[in-house]
This record gives C-alpha cells, sequence and structure tokens, in this order.
C-alpha cells in the first residue's frame, strides 16, 4: 500500500472507530491526515470503499485471532461453538465490526460484498479456514461425508442473519439460542 494510502486508511480507521460511519465524512479524513480531499479521491472512491477496506482487514484480524485461540482438534461441537462464539464477541467489541449490525451500513457492505463476484476478498480466510476444517473432521469421520463442504460452510454462515436479528431474539437468550443452533447443525452432520 503507498504511503499516503496507509496513511488515509489508518485516519479513516481511527475516525470509523471514534465515530462511527456515518459520523464521519471525508473532509474530517482528509483533515486529519494532513491532505486535500482530492487526494483521498487517488486513492479511494468514496468512504464506502475505505470503509469496506477497514471492515476487511479488521473482520480478518478477527478471524486470525480465532484461529490462533481454538483448539480445532477438539469435538466438533465445542470447536464449532468456541469459533462462533469468539467470532461473535469479537465483532461486538469492535466498533468497525459493530457497523454490520447498523442497517444502513449492512446493506452497503452487502451489496459492496456481492458487487465482487467471487466474494475473494472477503471470504478467501474463512472460506479456507472452515473448508480445512470441514475436511479434517470428514477425514474423521467425525461429520458425514457425503456431504458437500460448501453446503456445510452455508449452515454454518446462516448463524450470521440470526446474529444481525439478536435484539428481535432477545439478548437475555441469545448465547443459548446460538448454542442450541450450533448444536443442531453439528449434531445434524455427524
Amino acid at each position: 500500500m503507498h504511503e499516503k494510502q496507509q496513511l488515509i486508511f489508518n485516519v479513516g480507521k481511527e475516525l470509523f472507530t471514534e465515530k462511527g460511519f456515518k459520523q464521519t465524512n471525508i473532509q474530517a479524513i482528509a483533515q486529519h491526515a494532513g491532505i486535500g480531499v482530492g487526494t483521498f479521491y487517488n486513492f479511494f472512491e468514496s468512504k464506502e470503499q475505505l470503509f469496506f477496506e477497514v471492515f476487511l482487514n479488521e473482520n480478518r484480524i478477527l478471524k486470525e485471532t480465532v484461529v490462533s485461540s481454538v483448539d480445532f482438534d477438539g469435538e466438533p461441537i465445542f470447536v464449532a461453538k468456541a469459533i462462533v462464539h469468539k467470532l461473535f464477541s469479537g465483532m461486538q467489541e469492535s466498533p468497525i465490526l459493530r457497523e454490520w449490525f447498523n442497517p444502513d451500513v449492512n446493506s452497503k457492505l452487502s451489496m459492496r460484498l456481492s458487487e465482487d463476484e467471487t466474494g475473494t476478498a472477503y471470504n478467501d480466510f474463512s472460506y479456507t479456514l472452515f473448508i480445512n476444517l470441514i475436511a479434517l473432521w470428514q477425514n474423521r469421520g467425525q461429520i458425514r461425508s457425503d456431504l458437500d463442504p460448501d453446503f456445510i460452510l452455508a449452515l454454518f454462515n446462516s448463524l450470521s442473519f440470526v446474529d444481525l436479528h439478536k435484539a428481535e431474539i432477545g439478548n437475555q437468550y441469545f448465547p443459548e439460542v446460538i448454542d442450541t443452533l450450533v448444536e443442531s447443525i453439528v449434531k445434524q452432520l455427524m
């Protein structure tokens, strides 16, 4: 990344963390970075693109943290629960990742993700991690090998939609609901 692009990225991340997506504008980013607004546009097409890149970076960092803190040799139910809980709690702890739960920002992020036909920017790390884990469990005979790994991954990915509706489910029930759903998914895979 070019030095000025990295500076804009860092300042954007700082302002998005401090003020949120809506309250941060390009003029403030440029001013805090000590550049002109035109220079911002030399590196990023919009505030949304910058936020998207900051979001992807935060998401990657969270997933790397999860990988380094979970024992993947355990029983699939316990491993799956640990991964899901660490991902969800990490999203709640990060002001950048919490923006996923803001309906306006979520729609912008979802649109950006769908524009990338391959989904590589967002999914490479997750896809590789979870597909490898599914393959490991299938090879060990811990889960069914007759199911497509992408289908199994889709089952776990569906939990993120449940997470988007935590308030409607009830915050007091949410951890137990997620545990039950994870257990149900893994038991169906066995």
